[in-house]
């Protein structure tokens, strides 16, 4: 792989480490973030030599529908709007199975985050509900999109 493509890669991952560590502090995923993520995909597309369309067109696309999905998911109250638009903002990264690959693993590792946090509240003995940092599951799925199918290096 060329070292271009790479780097963006690379970056992406760092944001995401970024999101993941803030979201556990503060429980947000700032705009500015997301945002970076977002604009980072058109140098990747570019990097990578795809065609505004299809290629782009669908990522972006995708990314819409994306996007609209998980804003149910939002007005139903069972996730952040930084959580939406992080999704959405990987979306325009990825093709349709590294993608689904992506929402698997997020979905898992939301399912053991939730798990653990109700776990911890019962333990500690708190009150109320508590609200699951599930940026840190979206960087996992990215993650774990990222390092297997863009930032891998070859064997001989």
């Amino acid at each position: 792989m060329e070292l271009i493509p790479v780097l963006f890669a690379l970056f992406a991952t760092l944001l995401l480490i970024v999101a993941a560590v803030g979201d556990l502090r503060s429980r947000t995923i700032p705009n500015w973030l997301t945002g970076a993520v977002a604009l980072l995909a058109i140098g990747w597309w570019w990097a990578n030599g795809w065609a505004l369309w299809p290629d782009v067109a669908l990522r972006i696309g995708i990314a819409l529908i994306v996007f609209l999905l998980f804003a149910i998911a939002f007005a139903m109250g069972a996730m952040g709007g930084g959580d939406v638009k992080l999704i959405a903002a990987l979306a325009l990264w990825l093709p349709l199975a590294p993608l689904a690959q992506m929402l698997l693993i997020m979905a898992l590792a939301g399912g053991a985050l939730t798990l653990v946090m109700i776990a911890r509240r019962r333990w500690l003995r708190a009150e109320g509900s508590s609200e699951v940092p599930y940026g840190v599951a979206i960087a996992a799925g990215g993650l774990w999109v990222f390092t297997n199918q863009f930032l891998t290096i070859p064997g001989p």
